[in-house]
């Protein structure tokens, strides 16, 4: 019992000062944490979890190291957003991976990036074919950043001076087969009204339907449980000569 009570006094201190600390220096988002700024939350962290749980020791030597690693840490955020040179040494700096639509495999070797890693980045950027590309650079956070050729960006409708309605938030109406009828009524729709959209669609049963939207340009996005695609595109790496 009186161990619960030191575990759960000294969790308190971990938890409240970690808080503050995560305040202090914790401003960016998952996304954006580079490796230095990863490492340290993860050792930060792990002092913390020591000084709630070692009862072997004293919590006031782990309460110090977690002061320290925190004091370190924002000294190297402030050294780094005053000087550019220690912000590279610490953060990193931005690599061209693509350029002029050549893939550089010497950066990529130094790097240690396999070109599955690369095109696993350009796809969750909505590129799938890598001739589009002119240049793809690598960002110190991991993610990548995409400058497609000109004949492959998108035209937009001001280019062409067209006027356009906005289409807003799609909301959704069916949801894993279940009809979310206050999204509806929101929507001044029915379940009549919906039952009989998805009849023009062929469908009979709410049941085949795993998910309905609606935007507010009148746009319904419909997707079922069984699509019948005939041949479904494999992606995956190179498995070996088998």
């Amino acid at each position: 019992m009186d161990e619960g009570l030191v575990v759960i006094v000294r969790a308190i201190i971990g938890f409240f000062s970690l808080l503050i600390f995560a305040r202090i220096i914790g401003k960016e988002q998952i996304s954006q944490l580079n490796l230095f700024d990863y490492v340290l939350g993860i050792t930060i962290g792990s002092i913390a979890a020591t000084l709630t749980t070692d009862l072997s020791s004293r919590a006031w030597p782990h309460w110090v190291g977690l002061v320290t690693w925190c004091v370190l840490g924002y000294m190297m955020d402030m050294i780094s957003s005053k000087w550019r040179y220690a912000s590279k040494v610490l953060e990193g700096e931005p690599t061209i991976v693509i350029m002029n639509g050549k893939i550089m495999e010497n950066v990529l070797r130094k790097m240690k990036y396999r070109i599955s890693e690369i095109l696993e980045l350009l796809r969750n950027k909505g590129v799938f074919d890598v001739t589009q590309v002119d240049f793809a650079i690598i960002e110190p956070n991991g993610q990548i950043s995409v400058l497609l050729k000109p004949e492959n960006q998108p035209l937009t409708p001001k280019d062409m001076n067209i006027v356009v309605s906005p289409t807003g938030i799609s909301t959704e109406l069916v949801y894993d087969g279940i009809i979310i009828e206050e999204n509806l009524r929101q929507l001044n729709k029915d379940k009549p009204w919906l039952l009989e959209e998805l009849k023009k669609q062929g469908i009979r049963d709410i049941s085949e339907v795993f998910l309905v939207t609606l935007n507010p340009a009148g746009s319904l996005y419909v997707d079922k449980y069984e699509d019948h695609l005939k041949k479904i595109t494999d992606i995956g790496d190179y498995k070996g000569p088998y």
